[in-house]
């Protein structure tokens, strides 16, 4: 059992850094969990209550750069409850052999998402200079927050890229302080998906708790990483392991 809590307490650290500086913690905690034995539904709600801390210790890093958006923040906190809790009860209507079966293609889409982060910040940046960005938080931007919301809660990974790419084409402002207020919305979507979670009777605890904890301190490390590192070799290793496990739950499928 102690090769097993190192496993997933490590991958709590990276994926609470990965989270906080590129998205996609998900996909190092979920195939960590799978690695020991927990079966997929479990294991995606493992890690979704295992990773919660993560996102409150970007929140934490990041909140300099959350000074003066506190409307959007409470704008868009409402969206992202609503979404969560449709996400997380989506999550347990579905039969566990269904969820198996897709698991490996949520992954492979999170893969895509994380792929195309460089190419969608290039757009929104060219967007920007065109002046093309919304200063409000119009219905538009709710309603991307709502679908980004339920995709995270369901499964989890990409939820930064998603809500990151919503928010930088529609609202103006830098992209550190976005993803600020990206943190701030994957930590809501994240805490009411484990509220809804909690009755469900399938959390592995023991890992739970092991997550909760290294995952806290690698978003804290991560926020302040992500001030001045470029996520490029962080993201292509994320995708290349991702890319991986979905080849290999396909194979095994």
């Amino acid at each position: 059992m102690l090769a097993e809590y190192l496993i997933v307490g490590g991958a709590g650290v990276l994926a609470g850094g990965v989270n906080a500086i590129a998205g996609g913690g998900t996909l190092i905690s979920f195939p960590a969990l799978l690695a020991v034995g927990v079966p997929s539904v479990g294991a995606n709600i493992t890690s979704s209550v295992g990773l919660v801390t993560g996102y409150l210790g970007s929140t934490t890093g990041y909140r300099r750069e959350l000074v003066g958006q506190g409307h959007r923040t409470r704008a868009l906190a409402v969206v992202a409850v609503v979404g969560g809790v449709t996400g997380a009860v989506l999550l347990l209507l579905t039969p566990a052999d269904s969820f198996s079966t897709i698991v490996p293609y949520l992954v492979l889409l999170s893969c895509a998402l994380l792929a195309a982060q460089p190419r969608l910040a290039r757009w929104v940046a060219a967007r920007r200079g065109r002046g093309d960005g919304a200063e409000e938080i119009t219905v538009t931007v709710r309603v991307g927050v709502f679908a980004a919301a339920v995709y995270g809660s369901y499964f989890g990974a990409g939820l930064g890229v998603l809500l990151l790419g919503v928010l930088g084409i529609l609202v103006t402002d830098t992209l550190q302080r976005l993803n600020a207020l990206k943190s701030v919305l994957s930590f809501v979507v994240n805490i009411v998906g484990v509220v809804v979670f909690l009755v469900s009777e399938q959390v592995e605890w023991a890992f739970a708790l092991i997550l909760l904890v290294t995952s806290y301190f690698g978003g804290v490390a991560g926020a302040q990483v992500g001030r001045r590192l470029s996520p490029l070799v962080l993201r292509g290793s994320v995708v290349a392991l991702g890319t991986v496990v979905a080849v290999i739950l396909i194979a095994h499928g």
